[in-house]
């Protein structure tokens, strides 16, 4: 019996790791095609603009994170991820008929197919926010909470950062040159590669056995209390709305930054810029998988307050570094130029930008760790809250690229500057849980 346990589990932790992968794919769709709108001539090159199919994408998660928890109380785990698959099907397919519809029209002085697009990003949003009230808590009960749940956090963190890499990158290639005559029809491949993986997913997850964790089974308990009765808590979702945003604004406007080949961008060359700056974005996720994997393997022995409060420091140097270096210093980093890689000249900051990814790769798993710890029956209502603080990576990336169309690309870098000083805060502090009896006695 216990082997049948243990393989069960097996199982269980196997199909959420896939699962965390399946999140980044469909985020960072986002920022990339993003690009390919934002050259549109009835989007004037506006930054603003062009994150807008991030924000729709994140905006869902403020609609659905407390559904979310809700469906997970009553369905369980693997339903909720079966409901989660469809929609994200659903979200690409959508996006991929914008590119085939209402292409030669204007609605409101924009293109009509730029609306089919945002909700179609809208819809994957909702599939990624119910992947991640499942996949998230799944995966910390699994591991049994603590140092050994928080390992397991990473240890899928680097499956969903690999996904984050390709993806930029497989788009950066296909878009090649972006002009005003690239269409978002360019890149149809990726979008019928992510309709067949949602497919044979919703096949393959429908024969898998997933057992609920036991720490889910909340029939015929009392709720005193919400999750927000517990400080640690209160505080952790703030710091997973601005992580988020953090983690997503840091790549995102610098793709934008690499790609822009007018003054305000980084004077990179025309015919390439769009390849770079895909690439340079994948890097920063390259080193978000690098940090995780790592944090995977010292995940039993470094605490999720030790390991965030260090990367938050070492963070905030970088912007700050960043922020002050003219883009007339400039580094060389390994990028694929559209024929192969080379090393590529870009401005110093950049390259400390996507330093960042190494900093921001355990941050999640990290704040999502200490924000729930101990709070046991309100572990699965406390993932649908948190689910809807994810809305930062929509509102934050939004606001810093309204700040560099007005301001210029590094002085936007304030937004994630304050958001990692906030960040420090938690981990240093916010984070301790203030009564431990009584939370533990409320948990129960």
């Amino acid at each position: 019996m216990q082997e049948t346990n243990q393989k069960g589990r097996s199982i269980a932790i196997v199909a959420m790791i896939f699962l965390f992968g399946m999140i980044a794919f469909v985020t960072n769709l986002a920022a990339p095609i993003g690009v390919i709108w934002k050259n549109q001539p009835a989007l004037e090159g506006s930054n603003t603009l062009g994150m807008l199919g991030n924000m729709m994408n994140f905006l869902a998660y403020l609609f659905m994170g407390i559904p979310s928890g809700k469906m997970l109380q009553r369905i369980g785990y693997k339903k909720t991820a079966l409901v989660a698959v469809a929609f994200g099907f659903a979200g690409v397919f959508i996006q991929f008929l914008s590119g085939q519809l209402f292409t030669h029209s204007l609605l409101m002085g924009l293109p009509t197919n730029f609306y089919v697009y945002l909700l179609g990003a809208f819809v994957a949003g909702i599939s990624v926010c119910m992947l991640n009230t499942v996949v998230n808590p799944m995966l910390n009960l699994l591991g049994g909470g603590g140092k050994k749940g928080n390992q397991l956090l990473q240890i899928g963190g680097t499956l969903n950062s690999f996904m984050g890499t390709l993806t930029p990158m497989l788009v950066g290639a296909l878009i090649g040159t972006v002009t005003k005559d690239t269409a978002i029809s360019d890149v149809n491949i990726v979008l019928y590669l992510a309709m067949g993986i949602f497919a044979a997913t919703f096949i393959i997850l429908s024969f898998i056995p997933i057992a609920d964790p036991e720490s889910n089974n909340t029939e015929g308990v009392t709720f005193e209390h919400s999750p927000f009765y517990f400080r640690h808590f209160t505080l952790g979702v703030i710091a997973i709305f601005l992580y988020v945003g953090t983690e997503v604004g840091i790549p995102g406007t610098l793709n934008f930054f690499l790609s822009d080949t007018s003054a305000a961008g980084a004077g990179l060359n025309v015919a390439t810029a769009a390849t770079i700056g895909g690439f340079a974005a994948g890097t920063y996720w390259l080193l978000m998988l690098v940090g995780r994997f790592v944090a995977g393997l010292i995940g039993s022995k470094v605490s999720s307050r030790v390991m965030m409060g260090t990367t938050n420091a070492i963070g905030v140097c970088l912007i700050i570094t960043a922020m002050v270096l003219p883009k007339t210093v400039t580094g060389a980093i390994p990028v694929f130029t559209g024929s192969g890689f080379e090393m590529t000249e870009l401005p110093l900051s950049a390259i400390l930008l996507v330093c960042c990814g190494l900093c921001t790769s355990v941050m999640w798993s990290c704040t999502f760790n200490l924000a729930t710890e101990g709070l046991g029956k309100y572990t699965a209502a406390a993932s649908g809250i948190f689910m809807t603080m994810v809305v930062g990576g929509g509102i934050l990336p939004m606001v810093q690229n309204a700040i560099a169309d007005k301001a210029g690309y590094m002085v936007s870098y304030v937004v994630p500057l304050v958001a990692m000083c906030y960040m420090f805060f938690y981990a240093v502090w916010g984070s301790r849980i203030v009564n431990k009896e009584a939370s533990a006695e409320q948990a129960s």
